[in-house]
């Protein structure tokens, strides 16, 4: 496996880890100077890594030939956040309000929408592939149905959130505002439980379908239960706040990868049970850089696309019932195509509402 981060110093660092039983070294692999300002989100598949900026583009590195792939330019504004789905699809968005769906066999934009009035903060896309999520800075949260390529649905939140996340199994998901975890129901599209932090979170992973690691703007990373919203414990990760935390699964324990502007990468080893402990560390390296965002490549990372004939699925009920059918044909790409809301709607006369 590899740790791949970037940096406000405009660099993407790649480390190749070595694993043993008692300390994992990780040993620097390849440096990416291809942006011209700070790298503000990363996403890895199986053969890509990507990395986006405030330079507005994104830039592309091949882990199979170890080489720069070129760049994507097609937003106007930081990029915000990158997500891939399957080998063949990446998702990106950014300050612009657009939501892209690009094809990473010729790297060419498909599709891309208007998502949201203001920026959008992040997105996620549901384990099935059939669906994403997406928050702006118009306090919304928007559901892609990724099968038609529509907007299947929009919750207005009252507030801007900055980053939604789903669980592992796709039947919850989680959006965060500030300093605060709601965690949503997939079922009835509500909230079920808050969970709020000491300070405004930076970054949440989750290692299983109800633990969820959470750092904020401080050096510890906490533990929670999203399903009966409970804190599990914490640790000092770092010297100065966390500002990204991923994971993988071993055999029989979990690695929690934590990223600090103090410039370190570490490496957790968490045992998950049921009274958890605190996580001890594996091994660590320092990039000597400010760190914004970090992803783990595996030469098998990457979730598999679900594939379901198109389907006009526009509730959280339809969603759900399309969800559960276990089906799977070929999606082709000119499904993957998005509505363009960015259309302007006719002004009412005075005294519409």
């Amino acid at each position: 496996m590899e740790l791949i981060a970037g940096s406000y110093e405009q660099i993407t660092f790649g480390y190749s880890v070595k694993t043993d039983e008692k300390e994992w070294t990780a040993k620097a692999n390849f440096t990416h100077h291809a942006h011209t300002a700070s790298v503000s989100a990363v996403a890895t598949s199986q053969r890509f890594v990507v990395t986006g900026s405030k330079d507005e583009t994104i830039q592309l590195y091949d882990m199979k030939k170890r080489i720069e792939h070129g760049a994507l330019l097609h937003h106007d504004g930081t990029i915000t956040c990158l997500e891939f789905y399957g080998s063949s699809h990446l998702l990106s968005g950014g300050e612009d309000g657009l939501l892209c769906v690009w094809s990473t066999k010729k790297w060419e934009c498909l599709k891309s929408i208007k998502a949201h009035k203001g920026h959008v903060t992040s997105m996620s896309v549901h384990p099935s592939g059939k669906l994403a999520l997406s928050v702006g800075t118009d306090k919304t949260l928007r559901t892609w149905n990724l099968i038609n390529g529509r907007s299947a649905f929009i919750k207005n939140i009252k507030q801007n959130a900055h980053i939604v996340r789903w669980s592992p199994d796709g039947d919850k998901y989680v959006v965060v505002v500030n300093d605060k975890v709601n965690v949503y129901d997939l079922q009835t599209a509500s909230v079920t439980g808050t969970i709020t932090n000491l300070k405004r979170i930076s970054s949440v992973n989750f290692l299983n379908n109800s633990i969820l690691a959470v750092a904020g703007d401080d050096e510890t990373v906490r533990l929670c239960n999203v399903t009966t919203e409970n804190w599990l414990c914490e640790f000092k990760a770092h010297e100065t706040r966390v500002k990204a935390v991923d994971s993988l699964m071993m055999e029989d324990y979990c690695v929690v990868v934590t990223a600090s502007n103090d410039g370190f990468i570490r490496m957790w080893k968490l045992h998950l049970k049921e009274k958890l402990e605190s996580p001890t560390l594996l091994g660590e390296v320092n990039t000597a850089a400010r760190l914004t965002c970090l992803a783990v490549w595996k030469p098998s990372s990457g979730q598999q696309i679900a594939e379901e004939p198109a389907t006009e699925a526009t509730t959280s009920e339809e969603l759900v019932q399309e969800l559960s059918k276990t089906k799977r044909v070929r999606i082709a790409a000119e499904e993957v195509v998005l509505e363009d809301e960015s259309k302007p709607k006719k002004k009412k006369k005075d005294g519409g509402k």
